[in-house]
């Protein structure tokens, strides 16, 4: 029988506030690592520089190449009132957002200037709620140099306080690439040149695709039934080598390891699509129909969804009642999961952005 009611409750949990990581660890990978195994239900515990340990000569190892942009701008209406412009996702034509706002009376015409005013945000259209359309315009430079020149990195609400020097480094991976996220891939943040080294010693394949992180990765579920629940779009580009490597590793019967739910969700989504085009009813077989694929995904993994492609996965710890926490759920099991993040708090991992990670195979 499908299930057609899941309540949201199911994925709550109260967090001791001392466990929300507020800064990073020094250095990156020394990180913990709990490592969760579906087939026996263990768990264990160790760090992030050991993950080299859990792979195998052959295995792929796909990362999110995204790069976090400083997309929280402050600026000034003509009268001097505050206007903050919250970039959230960049649209199809040049130099138009969507942008969270905040600040008095904004409506379509309205101008706002950022820094010494050389950066102007103009309201094209409200959207929904405090959801607009923005054109940027740079005078003395480009709309990205302004950016980065006057914008800042906008880390979570939940670490409440605001961007740091330290930020700008740690809340961006090192193979930080392609512009445009406004929040990390933050399973990718623990990283380092060592931990690439021992994978490559190991002979774990490395690929990678990219997926701009949206504002809505923070949006929790609210409504009760967590099958009615929405995610935003989010763009992806999944570049036709990586799906050779894919179409290789599968071939070769080695294991597909997704850091991060960003990957995940993109991995799946192209899935979604070549079960979709070929009406693939085998779906331990639809990774020998993936195509490259540049556009955006909706995909929402929940209770229902059956995984096609990813065999394993890095990911950090995540909000109650968010989708991020369904899909890990969904993917390791609603009640192993909920019990992983127990033992989590009683042993004092640090949660979420700047957090310990998480192995599940």
């Amino acid at each position: 029988m499908v299930e057609k009611f899941v309540p949201v409750e199911l994925y709550d949990y109260e967090l001791p506030k001392e466990l929300i990581a507020k800064y990073p660890v020094e250095p990156r990978d020394s990180s913990r690592l709990m490592v969760l195994n579906r087939k026996n239900q263990s768990i264990k515990h160790d760090y992030f520089y050991n993950l080299p340990n859990y792979l195998e000569e052959g295995d792929l190892l796909i990362l999110n190449n995204t790069k976090v942009i400083p997309a929280r701008l402050l600026g000034k209406k003509r009268t001097g009132g505050r206007v903050e412009v919250l970039l959230n996702r960049k649209l199809p034509n040049e130099n138009r957002w969507l942008a969270l706002l905040g600040g008095k009376k904004i409506k379509p015409g309205l101008e706002v200037f950022i820094g010494d005013g050389s950066l102007k945000a103009t309201v094209v259209r409200q959207v929904e709620g405090p959801l607009f359309e923005v054109e940027l315009t740079a005078a003395g430079g480009t709309v990205m140099e302004k950016i980065y020149q006057f914008g800042k990195i906008p880390i979570p609400p939940y670490l409440e306080r605001e961007e740091e020097t330290i930020d700008r480094e740690r809340y961006q991976t090192i193979f930080a690439q392609k512009e445009g996220s406004v929040a990390a891939p933050t399973a990718s943040l623990h990283f380092t040149d060592r931990v690439f080294e021992r994978l490559c010693q190991k002979g774990v394949n490395v690929a990678y695709l990219t997926l701009h992180v949206g504002l809505g990765t923070f949006k929790p579920i609210k409504v009760q039934n967590v099958l009615e629940h929405k995610v935003d779009p989010e763009y992806i580009e999944v570049p036709s080598e990586t799906v050779e490597k894919i179409k290789e590793t599968k071939a070769r019967g080695k294991r597909v390891i997704a850091v991060g739910t960003t990957v995940v969700r993109s991995l799946e989504s192209l899935a979604s699509l070549a079960a979709e085009r070929y009406e693939e009813k085998n779906l331990k077989e639809v990774w020998k129909f993936l195509e490259p694929f540049k556009g955006f995904t909706d995909l929402y993994i929940h209770p229902l969804y059956k995984f096609k492609v990813v065999d394993a996965m890095v990911t950090n710890f995540h909000l109650p009642r968010s989708s991020l926490l369904v899909l890990v759920a969904t993917f390791a099991g609603r009640d192993f999961v909920m019990k992983a993040y127990k033992e989590a708090m009683e042993k004092g991992y640090r949660f979420y952005s700047y957090g310990d990670a998480m192995l599940i195979l």
